[in-house]
């Protein structure tokens, strides 16, 4: 439970360009909806309501005027007019501390109170509106006198229910807002997710990509935002895809140049260590020859790899016998394994043909069965089995050497990588060829642990079909 709290925090907590544009428009509903709550306090402040109406002050200046002699029926009529007022600008549901304040005054005496409870309402000037603290309470208050007799009238309305009565005039303005402020988080998500959809696509595309796959993408959105970024990321892989080819012509070419003066070098120390009688001086040629071996196989493995990767992607595949690939192979390389005392084993179950380029995958089987002879001791068997597994073409090298620990299984790929632990010396090209050439071949290479101990290199290749209109070739 924990772990998938850590988990889930971990990943709500990760930068998120969605979160971040789904944050930004509730901020922006958020702002809109405090902005109209702050015009709405501000219109129940500064919108005097009832206090507005001269009508009703002079209403209540002329019952007042006309029944001075009748005072009881002076008080009805005002008492009558107030109700209906009240009646007419509430809703019937306010309490008393929140209903508005009636005065009147006649000749200096207050002849009329809507409520007992409220103390004097006065204002500083009249016929104006004003805030006025009674009773330790704040009113909205304005008073207006009669022109020709000595009358006043005070209307006060409560500061809270002046908000109220603005919130019930005027929110029909906030209510949809208010109610379908908690469903606007989906519908925003989908937006921002619909309109990211040209981005996904860009990085489907980029992640998609091998990382021998340097054209431009294929995918131009029309996009301003987005245009920019896509013309941006195919110009670097223009830059790249033209860097990397000039860095793989300097290679080759350096390395096909080396490849005279090592020659050269070679037949120049044989013929001086035939000359030599001397055994200390004929040790030392023998120790740079081996010095000049390991150079001109490091030289013929850039090139290997050169060629490997500068295969024209269009190029057409032929068909070919894999088995009697191996089989040449085996014959060409059985000096160099009875040299080291080691016998090579071939097992072939049926033939098995695959679509490929020749070269490439003589340099992959010749890697492959380099390495295992290289690396198995005197007298032992390094066996090579060709088969097939469904609808794939199946290789598998065994040696009994040393093996490769299973960390350093997936680097040994890598060029130029060796195992730390090898005491035999090499470039740590081998396998990085192989990995090319299968790669490109749309097959897979594993290395695991042979049977009697060892390294087992497995390599699996798309079978050709039957129907491919290609000469089979045979090892040729």
């Amino acid at each position: 439970m924990m772990r998938q709290l850590a988990r889930g925090w971990k990943n709500w907590n990760q930068p998120s360009l969605m979160r971040r544009l789904l944050v930004a428009q509730m901020a922006v509903v958020a702002l809109l909806w405090t902005s109209a709550v702050g015009l709405l306090l501000y219109d129940s402040y500064k919108d005097p309501g009832l206090l507005r109406f001269t009508s009703i002050f002079k209403a209540a200046i002329s019952i007042a005027q006309k029944l001075e002699d009748q005072p009881e029926r002076q008080r009805e009529a005002l008492e009558a007019f107030d109700a209906a007022l009240i009646e007419a600008l509430s809703d019937g549901d306010e309490t008393n501390e929140a209903l508005a304040v009636m005065q009147v005054w006649q000749h200096g005496k207050l002849i009329y109170n809507s409520r007992a409870g409220v103390p004097v309402l006065l204002n500083s000037v009249p016929d104006r509106n004003e805030t006025v603290v009674a009773g330790g309470r704040e009113w909205r208050a304005r008073t207006m006198a009669s022109p020709i007799a000595d009358t006043r009238v005070v209307l006060a309305e409560p500061s809270v229910w002046r908000l109220a009565v603005t919130v019930l005039s005027r929110g029909y303005y906030l209510l949809p807002l208010v109610i379908s402020l908690p469903f606007l988080v989906f519908p925003a998500w989908l937006s921002v997710r619909l309109a990211l959809r040209p981005w996904r696509q860009v990085s489907r595309e980029t992640a998609e990509r091998g990382p021998d796959d340097l054209t431009p993408l294929s995918y131009t959105p029309p996009h301003k935002e987005l245009k920019p970024m896509v013309q941006s990321i195919n110009s670097l892989l223009l830059r790249v895809r033209d860097s990397t080819t000039r860095e793989r012509s300097l290679i080759a070419d350096a390395a096909h140049e080396l490849r005279t003066p090592l020659a050269a070098m070679r037949v120049n120390v044989e013929a001086l260590k035939e000359q030599s009688s001397d055994e200390g001086q004929r040790e030392l040629m023998a120790n740079l020859l081996r010095s000049n071996d390991r150079a001109a196989r490091l030289v013929g493995q850039l090139l290997q790899l050169m060629r490997s990767d500068a295969v024209a992607t269009n190029a057409l595949p032929v068909m070919l016998s894999l088995d009697g690939l191996v089989q040449d192979r085996l014959a060409m390389i059985e000096g160099l394994a009875r040299a080291r005392g080691v016998e090579l084993e071939l097992v072939c179950d049926d033939a098995v043909p695959v679509l490929g380029e020749r070269e490439s995958l003589v340099s992959m089987i010749d890697n492959l069965i380099d390495n295992a002879i290289k690396y198995s001791p005197c007298g032992a068997t390094v066996t090579v089995h060709v088969a097939r597994e469904g609808a794939r073409a199946l290789l598998t090298v065994a040696d009994t050497g040393p093996g490769i620990p299973p960390a350093l299984r997936e680097r040994v790929f890598d060029r130029f990588f060796r195992n730390p632990d090898q005491t035999q010396s090499g470039s740590g090209l081998g396998l990085a060829i192989v990995k090319s050439v299968v790669d490109r071949h749309g097959g897979e290479a594993v290395l695991g642990e042979a049977p009697g101990g060892g390294l087992l290199a497995t390599v699996r290749l798309p079978l050709a079909q039957a129907d491919v209109p290609q000469p089979l070739l045979v090892g040729a």
